[in-house]
């Protein structure tokens, strides 16, 4: 029997902001204060996660500039990575540059083959402030990069060029959700 309740569940759902929204622009502030306010942001990261149906959410997607991401991802051999990391450092990459299908949930619906390291390892704390490391391989490498991308102002897009950065930032602009957006 479980002790604790699952991510998310006592958390809100909160608004995903959207390529073109600053928030999404802008590098994101170290977290200094460990207390309950962040564990509510947590829970709530999960909720918006899931409610979108992402794999994994950085703080900025719903509007909070601070060093935060979530994530529940299954890796190339579809094992199952769950957790949360704050003040996340990409401390390494390595193993072969692989072009995958990637998306987010800031630009919903719109999918690009983007170049990714196929290992990443990422160092931060916990809400409680310890220590963590996290070490992916395959889809989850791809999530780790993706997530610590985002804390630092950019997106996926932002590793596109030529024709797929065209295709992919055209589908943006004509996708239901860009309507009235500048």
């Amino acid at each position: 029997m479980r002790n604790r309740s699952l991510p998310g569940s006592s958390g809100r759902v909160r608004p995903m902001r959207l390529l073109g929204d600053p928030t999404l622009h802008a590098p994101c502030e170290e977290v200094t204060d460990f207390g309950p306010a962040l564990a509510r942001l947590v829970e709530d990261m999960f909720a918006s996660m899931y409610a979108a149906r992402g794999v994994g959410l950085a703080a900025n997607q719903i509007g909070v500039d601070r060093r935060v991401f979530v994530y529940d991802c299954p890796d190339d051999e579809d094992v199952r990575h769950l957790g949360h990391v704050v003040n996340p450092r990409l401390v390494a990459v390595d193993g072969d540059l692989v072009r995958g299908p990637e998306g987010c949930l800031s630009l919903p619906g719109i999918e690009a083959g983007t170049p990714r390291h196929d290992e990443a390892v990422v160092e931060g704390v916990t809400v409680d402030g310890e220590p963590c490391r996290i070490s992916g391989t395959g889809f989850f490498a791809r999530c780790l990069q993706h997530e610590c991308d985002h804390l630092d102002g950019g997106l996926y897009v932002d590793h596109l060029t030529g024709l797929r950065r065209r295709r992919a930032l055209r589908a943006a602009a004509k996708a239901p959700w860009a309507a009235g957006r500048a």
